[in-house]
This record gives C-alpha cells, structure tokens and sequence, in this order.
C-alpha cells in the first residue's frame, strides 16, 4: 500500500515505535460487521435463528463479524425484516457508548447513511424522540430508509445544515451524536480510494467544518445534557485538538470515560494537545494494528449547567380522523394518543411526545407514518408494518424463511395464500417479523410492499 509521504510522515510522530505494526495491517483481510438490531430481536433470540456464522466483536454486546467473501447477509430475509445493520465494527462504538436512556430526546446530527441512527432509535424502544439529521438530501433519503427498515417511529428525519435547526430546538436534546465529517484517514485500509482522495489540507479543512458543527450542536444540548463527537481519522487537529479548543472555549463542559472500556481502546493522547491537557486521555483512539476495526476517535463531553426552562412552543395537530382510519387503528394492539395523530392532506401521521413547532425545515419524515387516507379506505404504510411487532396486528401470514412465497413477496410479486380466507390487508412476516403489507383477494394476495424498497432479480 502506497501512502502519500506527509501522512507517513504523520503517522510515524503519532505512532512511534508502533509505526511498522500499523502498516503490516494494511495487509490484513477487511473486516465484515452485523449488528443485531434489539429493538425487534433480543441477541440471544437472533444467534438461534442466525443463518450463517458469526463471530463475537468484543467491544459491542450486539456486533458480530461475518465473513463478507462467503454469505451475503444483505439478501437474506432477516437483512429486509429489520433484524440486523450491516456496519464495519469499530463504526458500532459511537453509538454503543452515548449513554441513552427511556425518554430520551436524541439529535444524531450528521445521521446518514443511518449506522448510528438506526442504534440510538432501537435503544430509545419507542419512547422520546429520535431527530435524524443530514446536510445532504440525497444521503437522507437512504436515511429514511434504513430507519424504517428497523421500525423506529419515534422520529423526525431531516436535511438541513446544523446551524438553522438551532431556532427550532434551542437547549433541547438529552444527548447528542456528531459523527463528523472528517479526513477519513483512519478508513484507509477499508476503502483505499480515500488515499486517493486525501491531501496535506485535508485535516484544516475538516477541523474548520467540525468546529462550526460542534458550536451549533452545543446551542442545541440541554443542561446536564452528553454529547459524543466521534470521526474516523488520525488527525490530531480533528480529535485532541478539537476537543481541547472546545473544553476551554466552554468551560462548562467536562470529558467523560468512556464505558464500558475495552483492552483495545488507546487513551487519547495529552501529548498531542497544544496544553498538554490530561483530561483528553478520557477521550478514545481506536488503531486498526490494535483492534479488529478501523480508525476512530471518540469523545464523551457533559454540559454543566443549571437548568433552565425550555422556551419552546409545543406543536399541536387537528383534523377529524376519517371512519377508515379509526377502523384499521382500532385493529392494531397499540394505544396511540390521539393528540399526536396528524393528518396531512392524505397521510396519517403519530408524532413523537413533544415536537416543538417545526414550520420551515426541510423533512423528508415527521414522525411514524400510518398510512393513507383513500376515498373509503384507509391503506397502511410499509413503516406502519415495520414498526409492528407481530402479535399487534389480528391478520398475519407468517412464512418460514425457507418458504420460497418470502422471495417472490420481496420481489413484489404476488403469492398464492390458500391457507388464509377472510379478505383485507395481512401483515407478511417471516419467522414472525414484519416484512410489509399484503390484500388478500380470491386467497391471492396481492403485493403490497413498497416498490422502491423491493429485491431486483
């Protein structure tokens, strides 16, 4: 592997004697990680069900490597029901060590493609609110996606730049993740057109960009309130560096520990702080020549400071529920508080418990979708199924994963039931998981899981 002379240069002051061991990695095979995602599945429940092998990661309770050159986990069933991530192992630790708890108002600040996302919303287990950002909208979009997949609906899903979400959720949030952009040095050995890409400028670059996010994701952090800064690089200047400018900008704010620690975690280095400041050791580096993962930092900072009344205006939704919806609704084996039902035109939405007033962002997603309101007929959304657990819903074909109908219903084709009878919309399952909808006529039932989610052949 060829490295540009100045990250050498770089790595070898960093790294020292343990120089030459970070190089011979880069001849390791790459590393292949699932999480299993315990807001529908238990780990124990999914090792039972599993179908290919899987290797503990040691430092993340619900991680597993797989071999990515002999199974590929993205086609199985279980990969479209929401029972798993696909997520290289050292990008599980973010979001594994921001403590979250029941309740919780959640800001994952640069969300997509939705690693950490997807993690923060199953730990949240339907309560408090998960707000899912990116810049991009393009990126967003398969944001939104993958926060379906794993059934959370507790969320808002948005594309703006940080600095105008301010106005809307001043002081806000109990916890807040920033997996900034970054240089990306330590994915070198992961996907080697990054060298390509980088530059000597590079970590200046991205420092500037870090430090205008981190201001604006701290104007958003309640009182008593953690926020955890993660990237995926060596640069001093985006890890000890940041984080030191930041604790002397705000003295309010203290580094945390990181737990639960691990044997391969390197302590951040002090050394590399322009005031040789002991408190960075708090913070985490994870090295590819000393773990089975590729490059992080991270960093676990509170906000001390007396509390102070939010100044916010809760939203408030009105609309008559159409008889349509009421029906399906009554169906469900949920209890949904009616003063967070809004209807949007045709789409019915259940808002997560204390959305401040949000006219004028740019959502792709506000709230769990339900469904849609037709002219005498009311058609659940492919979220509402993913959102669902099996015993929520009374109508229910469940498949084995083995059935070769789970194929064919992934391909949006339809599947002959002659087990069911009574006409409507069943919930399609596989080994008792959500998949999607389907309407039962003549016992055919026709496909209705969402097209652009479907398997191509």
């Amino acid at each position: 592997m060829q490295l540009p002379a100045a990250f050498s240069a770089k790595m070898k002051r960093i790294l020292q004697g343990e120089y030459e061991d970070y190089l011979a990695c880069f001849d390791d095979e790459r590393l292949y990680g699932l999480r299993v995602n315990e807001g529908k599945i238990s780990v124990e429940e999914f090792l039972e069900i599993c179908p290919f092998e899987l290797r503990k990661i040691p430092w993340i309770h619900n991680g597993f490597f797989y071999d990515g050159e002999s199974v590929s986990p993205a086609k199985h069933p279980y990969y479209h029901a929401g029972l798993y991530y696909l997520q290289e192992p050292s990008a599980m630790t973010p979001a594994s060590r921001l403590p979250i708890e029941a309740g919780d108002k959640v800001l994952d600040l640069c969300a997509a493609p939705g690693g950490k996302a997807t993690e923060l919303g199953a730990k949240l287990k339907r309560t408090g609110m998960l707000v899912a950002n990116d810049i991009s909208n393009s990126r967003a979009k398969g944001l939104l996606k993958n926060i379906e997949v794993f059934g959370i609906g507790n969320v808002l899903v948005l594309s703006e730049e940080p600095g105008h979400l301010i106005e809307f959720f001043p002081h806000f949030f109990d916890k807040i993740l920033i997996d900034a952009p970054c240089s990306g040095e330590g994915m070198f050995r992961k996907d080697p057109k990054m060298i390509k890409a980088w530059s000597e400028e590079s970590p200046e670059f991205f420092a500037g960009l870090q430090r205008g996010i981190l201001a604006q994701a701290l104007a958003m952090l309640k009182p008593e309130g953690m926020l955890l800064y993660s990237t995926c690089t060596f640069d001093e200047r985006e890890n000890e560096q940041m984080i030191e400018e930041l604790l002397i900008a705000h003295p309010s704010l203290s580094l945390k520990n990181i737990t639960p620690n691990y044997e391969g975690f390197t302590n951040g280095f002090v050394t590399l702080t322009k005031t040789e400041m002991p408190e960075i050791a708090k913070s985490v580096r994870i090295f590819p020549h000393k773990m089975a993962g590729e490059g992080h930092f991270l960093a676990l900072l509170e906000k001390k400071e007396e509390s102070r009344p939010l100044s916010y205006e809760e939203a408030t939704y009105q609309g008559k529920l159409p008889v349509e919806a009421k029906e399906f609704l009554d169906l469900l084996g949920i209890s949904f508080d009616k003063s967070r039902l809004s209807l949007q035109k045709e789409r019915l939405f259940y808002m997560p418990e204390g959305v401040p007033r949000l006219k004028g962002l740019r959502f792709l997603r506000s709230g769990l979708l339900l469904g849609e309101c037709k002219k005498n007929r009311f058609e659940p959304s492919q979220a509402l199924a993913m959102y669902l657990k099996k015993e929520e819903y009374p109508f229910v074909l469940d498949l084995s994963a083995t059935d070769e109908r789970v194929l064919r219903y992934l391909k949006g084709e339809t599947i002959a039931a002659p087990e069911l009878s009574e006409k409507g919309y069943y919930l399609v399952c596989v080994d008792g998981y959500p998949l999607g909808w389907g309407k039962l006529v003549n016992r055919m039932l026709k496909n209705k899981y969402l097209p652009g989610w479907r398997m191509s052949c």
